[in-house]
């Protein structure tokens, strides 16, 4: 994994380009990359690089140059490819000649082969950038599923890009400005975002399955949606859709192994990193070497956890279960609440913007110590996303309801916003607009009946807005210590042949992701193969809800506090005692995860010097 960053100019252009300028971009960049780094500047491009390695470490330096007759290309690259096996032989059948075995090298060679429809044939995840030095284009995409970010902005002219928003700011074109559009995101939609878009003022993003050339004769970005999901007629028995999701989800787990590095994964004690937990076990055990295992815990949680309808039991007992049929080596990371606390704001730090709370925090310091036993982990994301495993897939009365089923809360978070910003706005309006908008976007056949109407529409709204949410948080949140997370039920694969799956299959036995557990079995013991669906990890200490209220009144108190210019004082102190605990965010960011989001943004609003206009 990498970060990457540049900069296009308009043709023509003689304006200095000043290594002061990307070297302070760079600077922003090494947490993503501290290996390597590499500059290429002529006179209409720049494209700066940082590398972390992870396959091919003596090769594979970027920026990577190809030159074909007359032809120059240059490429920047963030991501992992899977198929890299078959590409090179097919290119290698095409002409083609490899000097590494990088896939940034089979990368550069399939866009010079097939151009823009190289991303067709990519399983992987990624964001690159090409320039296309005889042509003076740059093609730029990002992979299928949102896994790798893809942030720019059009200034004077300018395409500036980069893995990060921080990298953007750094540079003097782009301002920490926020309009009242991001505003209402922060407070209506956060820590979600509206696809596409990065909060702050004219900074974009890329869409999932998006790709685009930048021309620097006319300053015009061209963009084209390359994947989607799309629906189409399903005619597999239930045997042969077992059979084909086994397959599958074996092979792209077992894809994601290949590293030069150290690898680990994820362990909750969940079905979805036991799964790949036992999968991986098998495939390090036949090359007669021993996988690596880590778990998150919380100091006092056994003391304190209640059971829930979201979280029905807590991890500890399912991660010995697992402990005990793996041959693996684990590592247990015991978090305690004043550094919980303490990382909300390195974790906003790591996002750009407010995240999901301690949600985010504990990923934070999680990864941190991930990073002292491997460099690249597997994590069990997108399985609830594409498997149907949340509760508002399942739950009639919230499936039914219109709105985001994560966040139906709106009039109640509209009420935290000083009267000025709101005027004119209907906060309602505003979020249910968007959520129509993907409904009537929800790719569905013809003649499709009600329920497996609603069902692709609750597929679409999970992987366009939350799960794109957990994405960030996963990425941000790891490559922040330089750890790079695969998420092998995000491959593209699963998601488009899932996608036209009945409900009445996924929904097996009655279970969330039922489907996925059957075609599963023999890989993990029946009480984890058929444990009912608990969430990532948090703390349920009551010392936290004491900490982040201490803290949030430190911020009332202070006048000057920005938090104080956007959000009412009296809202603020009624959050800290109400007993009404309505969830902010999905199921996890409750009273003392809204105390805590509202800490964030005041670190960020302070921070990140945002200027509202």
């Amino acid at each position: 994994m990498c970060a990457i960053a540049g900069q296009i100019f308009p043709a023509g252009n003689k304006a200095e380009k000043c290594r002061e300028i990307y070297e302070r971009m760079y600077k922003t960049m090494t947490r993503r990359g501290p290996n390597q780094n590499g500059y290429f500047i002529d006179e209409n491009a720049a494209l700066i690089h940082a590398r972390l390695a992870v396959v091919d470490i003596e090769n594979g330096l970027q920026p990577m140059h190809l030159q074909l007759g007359d032809k120059h290309f240059v490429l920047i690259y963030n991501g992992e490819i899977y198929n890299v096996p078959e590409l090179k032989q097919e290119l290698e059948q095409l002409g083609h000649t490899f000097e590494t075995h990088s896939d940034t090298e089979v990368i550069l060679h399939a866009y010079a082969e097939w151009g823009e429809n190289c991303t067709s044939r990519l399983n992987g995840i990624f964001a690159f950038a090409v320039w296309e030095k005889h042509s003076g284009r740059l093609f730029a995409a990002r992979d299928r599923m949102g896994v790798k970010p893809f942030f720019y902005a059009i200034r004077q002219g300018s395409f500036l890009f980069a893995s990060e928003i921080k990298t953007l700011l750094a540079h003097p074109f782009v301002k920490p400005e926020i309009d009242r559009d991001g505003l209402m995101q922060i407070m209506l939609l956060g820590p979600g975002r509206i696809p596409g878009n990065g909060v702050f003022k004219d900074v974009c993003e890329l869409l999932p399955g998006e790709q685009g050339y930048f021309d620097s004769e006319n300053s015009v970005f061209s963009k084209k949606i390359y994947w989607e999901l799309q629906d189409r007629e399903f005619t597999d028995t239930f045997e042969q859709t077992v059979e084909k999701v086994r397959y599958l989800v074996l092979d792209s787990i077992k894809r994601q192994l290949v590293s030069d590095v150290p690898v680990c994964t994820f362990l909750s004690g969940g079905l979805d990193s036991s799964l790949i937990s036992s999968v991986a076990d098998r495939y390090f055990s036949e090359r007669g070497e021993r996988l690596k295992t880590v778990s998150v815990a919380y100091k006092d949680n056994e003391k304190y956890f209640k059971a829930t309808k979201f979280q029905p039991n807590s991890d500890e007992n399912f991660i010995k279960i697992m402990n005990d049929n793996l041959n693996a080596e684990h590592t247990l990371v015991l978090i305690d609440t004043p550094e919980l606390v303490s990382a909300l704001y390195e974790a906003v730090d790591a996002r750009d913007l407010p995240g999901m709370a301690d949600v985010d925090s504990s990923l934070l310091l999680f990864c941190k110590e991930i990073k002292k036993v491997a460099t690249v982990a597997l994590s069990g994301e997108c399985a609830d996303e594409i498997f149907g495993g949340y509760p508002w897939y399942r739950d009639k009365t919230i499936r039914e309801r219109e709105g985001f089923p994560w966040a139906q809360s709106t009039a109640w978070r509209a009420g935290f916003f000083r009267p000025e910003f709101l005027e004119g706005k209907d906060p309602t309006e505003y979020v249910d607009g968007y959520y129509r908008k993907t409904v009537e976007e929800s790719s569905v056949i013809a003649g499709t009946g009600k329920l497996e109407t609603r069902m692709k529409q609750m597929i679409n709204l999970n992987v366009k807005w939350f799960m794109q949410t957990l994405l960030d948080r996963k990425d941000r949140m790891s490559m922040y210590s330089s750890l790079e997370v695969r998420v092998p039920f995000c491959d593209h694969r699963i998601a488009e042949y899932l996608y036209t799956v009945p409900w009445e299959f996924k929904d097996h036995k009655g279970c969330e992701k039922g489907l996925l557990r059957e075609a599963m079995k023999g890989f993990l013991p029946d009480e984890v193969l058929w444990r009912k669906k608990s969430p990532y990890p948090k703390t349920h200490n009551p010392s936290y809800m004491k900490a982040v209220s201490e803290e949030l009144k430190k911020v009332i108190a202070d006048p000057a506090s920005p938090l104080l210019k956007l959000v009412k004082k009296d809202a603020l102190e009624e959050l800290m005692i109400s007993e009404n605990a309505v969830p902010w965010y999905g199921q996890l960011m409750n009273t003392p995860q809204t105390i805590a989001y509202f800490l964030q943004l005041n670190y960020w609003l302070g921070k990140y010097n945002v200027d509202i206009v």
